[in-house]
């Protein structure tokens, strides 16, 4: 069934319409309602196997903000937004990733866990012999998807964002107390409303032309 032009437009609109926001209005908060849909859909984010190897810390608190903001080259978007989202990649993992999983399909899906054995050994064997340094990586990808998924929930909200890489994540894991957890702050999400003093707002969004970048086979 071909989609409705309503629907075509929406999706493309949401995405014109968001751009990484520089200056947030920190007299704005999300709604309770709004950041609840928002966490939702990150929790139902796609990821590989459906293993989400990865916490998602929603941070408020504006003194732990303030804490954040000299780690994260000093931008404003820590203190002003409404929330700072962190996504915590695990650096290193065991078969309990596998194991909790496979026990939440057996719980959800009302199948016995010897019934998905196949399927347990089966991601174990891609997954759990990998070097460290290839878990870590793995991980961190996983925790990008959320990512996106998340800009485009927030864009449809009409939640402003800014997703940053220039935070010192080191630091971040030790403000939040990630390193106890054999977590990792892999990527950050500042959310709330943009300023209008942001002037970033008015700017055209520079993308390369489909010519550019489509290759069709």
């Amino acid at each position: 069934m071909a989609m409705s032009t309503a629907v075509q437009n929406n999706v493309i609109d949401s995405r014109l319409w968001r751009y990484a926001t520089k200056k947030f209005d920190a007299t704005k908060k999300i709604s309770e309602q709004d950041l609840d849909t928002l966490l939702e859909a990150i929790r139902l984010s796609a990821s590989s196997y459906g293993l989400q190897p990865y916490e998602v810390l929603v941070v408020s608190d504006q003194k732990t903000k303030e804490q954040l903001r000299p780690a994260s080259w000093d931008q404003s978007q820590i203190e002003d937004a409404s929330q700072i989202i962190v996504f915590a990649n695990k650096t290193n993992y065991g078969e309990e990733l596998v194991d909790d999983f496979v026990a939440n399909v057996s719980k959800t899906r009302d199948i016995p866990v010897d019934g998905l054995k196949g399927y347990s050994d089966f991601m174990k064997s891609k997954l759990i012999d990998l070097p460290m340094e290839a878990k870590s990586n793995w991980t961190a990808r996983q925790a990008y998807i959320a990512l996106g998924n998340t800009l485009q929930a927030a864009a449809e909200l009409k939640i402003d964002t800014c997703p940053m890489e220039g935070f010192e994540s080191d630091k971040y894991n030790g403000i939040l107390g990630l390193n106890d957890k054999n977590l990792n702050a892999a990527v950050v999400l500042a959310v709330g409303y943009r300023s209008e003093e942001d002037a970033t707002q008015h700017l055209p969004k520079v993308r390369k032309s489909k010519e550019e970048l489509f290759t069709h086979i």
